[in-house]
């Protein structure tokens, strides 16, 4: 890494022949107390402001897809502290959804009942009024 450096190398070329993040050379760079040339601007992160609300809920199956991704990816050798926090972030988000959707799906399930059953209340109702 310090000879990439010394090369003048961008983060991006140095991340690139190392096989490992901008940010994790970024970060290596930093605690090695190395400058690295920083091309171009730098990628925005995505904020809780401008995350965009999906018109579609994610399935159960869907979401333990991602978790099996995070999984998976998370018994890499290697991973650094980022990676690891990031995997575990995601591991964490697709369990809560999870939960959270079948959750859902039960409120969903009793809505439906309770407009079921007050159709037959009012259609009792008018019967009984139309007896009397």
């Amino acid at each position: 890494m310090r000879q990439l450096v010394g090369a003048r190398e961008s983060l991006e070329v140095i991340a690139g022949k190392l096989g490992r993040s901008v940010d994790a050379v970024r970060m290596k760079a930093h605690r090695l107390g190395l400058n690295v040339v920083v091309k171009g601007p730098r990628k925005s992160r995505t904020t809780t402001n401008a995350l965009k609300i999906p018109e579609d809920l994610l399935t159960v199956e869907e979401a333990l897809q991602i978790l099996a991704a995070a999984l998976k990816a998370g018994a890499q050798e290697g991973l650094d502290k980022v990676e690891v926090q990031r995997l575990s972030a995601v591991a964490t988000l697709a369990r809560t959804y999870k939960d959270l959707f079948v959750d859902y799906v039960n409120y969903r399930e009793i809505e439906a009942k309770l407009v079921e059953l007050e159709a037959k209340y009012e259609k009792l109702a008018k019967a009984q009024s139309n007896a009397d």
